[in-house]
């Protein structure tokens, strides 16, 4: 009977070693893959570039709040115009200008002149959470869920007028989740097959 017993022992051991000690993967090289893929990327408060200067209708553009905010920051200049109507009289629009420290935080676009973005900071990989391989016997390619900061956000992009402006640059004072797929090169190295969903 203690044979039996012994033997039942001897069998559950060797299976639990087969199926639950697999060797855990080397999550560094992950961690940075992605700050590679990341490297020279920077958040940005528009989609795309806008031109400056900028007349704006403050009772028919949206964008008003927008270019309030920058000013509030000290990014824009702010000048009322008054403009007459023959039939309708006066007409105010508000007109938005760099200022000496919006000119400092502008991204001029190389390929059109005037216009720009005002763009920020840095990705960083703070964690990486989970990796999933493709195939337990030869895997070449991961699933990696990982997490992510923003680094360098500027004063005037945390100021609450900017925050409540642009909803992603108030998500970027928070560490924020994402995945990329990963997969392993001819020598040997990790890199990333496809852009992260976000950033």
């Amino acid at each position: 009977m203690r044979a039996k017993v012994a033997f039942a022992l001897v069998v559950t051991s060797f299976y639990a070693i087969a199926t639950g000690c697999k060797p855990a993967v080397d999550r560094a090289p992950f961690k940075a893959a992605i700050n590679k893929s990341l490297n020279g990327k920077h958040e940005c408060v528009w989609p795309d570039a806008i031109k400056l200067p900028a007349e704006i209708d403050p009772s028919k553009d949206d964008r008003i709040r927008d270019f309030t905010a920058l000013a509030d920051a000290g990014l824009l200049l702010r000048e009322t115009v008054v403009k007459g109507q023959a039939l309708a009289g006066t007409k105010q629009t508000a007109k938005f200008d760099l200022t000496d420290q919006g000119h400092s935080s502008w991204s001029p676009d190389p390929n059109r002149p005037g216009y720009g973005n005002f763009c920020f900071g840095h990705f960083n990989v703070t964690t990486i959470d989970e990796a999933t391989p493709n195939a337990s016997s030869d895997p070449t390619q991961y699933t990696v869920n990982y997490h992510y900061e923003v680094e360098g956000i500027p004063a005037w992009a945390r100021t609450p007028e900017s925050m409540r402006a642009f909803r992603k640059v108030a998500a970027d004072t928070a560490i924020q989740a994402s995945t990329a797929t990963l997969v392993k090169g001819s020598d040997g190295a990790w890199e990333v097959q496809r852009a992260p969903t976000s950033p």
